[in-house]
């Protein structure tokens, strides 16, 4: 069991104790403000709880505008910092060609689809790229379907009924141009 003190003077004891605490929490203000000390090494520093320490340091009036502060130093120096980096990061170098395969995949639809280096399509070649656009007539060729608006350039009708003259490709049909 504890001893009890005995005080003779519960006042005098009482100003004791509270010079005590104002004592600890400037030495905490001064610890945290002007030495810049973490507060967990506060807390060890002066013997309390780092909870403790964090209570006391919110209740000071210095607290908004240092948080404030520190927010503003940090945020420049996260700025410097990625300045730097980017400044001489340097990608890896990678041996993709897909890029190319790409622009000369390009190119060659270009060719195909234009009139690009004197290319001209077959009609039958366009009618089977847009196959949508056409469906058989009467006669077996293939016509445009009635109410598109397509260019001059864009064939109305293909003749499908035109016998290929060879054994080989007897049953075939051919395009006419």
């Amino acid at each position: 069991m504890p001893k009890i003190m005995q005080v003779k003077n519960i006042s005098t004891y009482l100003k004791g104790r509270r010079f005590l605490t104002l004592n600890k929490k400037d030495e905490i203000l001064k610890l945290y403000y002007e030495d810049h000390l973490k507060q967990q090494d506060i807390a060890q520093k002066v013997k309390v709880s780092q909870g403790y320490v964090s209570q006391v340091i919110k209740t000071d009036k210095r607290y908004n505008s240092n948080k404030e502060t520190k927010h503003k130093s940090s945020m420049i120096r996260k700025a410097t910092y990625n300045k730097e980096y980017y400044k001489t990061y340097k990608r890896p170098k990678k041996d993709d060609n897909s890029y190319r395969e790409m622009q000369a995949q390009l190119e060659k639809d270009i060719a195909e689809l234009s009139y690009y280096h004197n290319y001209n399509m077959s009609d039958y070649d366009f009618v089977k790229c847009n196959s949508s656009a056409y469906h058989r007539n009467s006669k077996g060729n293939l016509s445009l379907v009635n109410g598109l608006t397509v260019g001059v350039d864009v064939p109305r009708t293909v003749n499908m009924n035109i016998k290929v003259p060879t054994q080989k490709y007897k049953y075939k049909c051919c395009m006419s141009y």
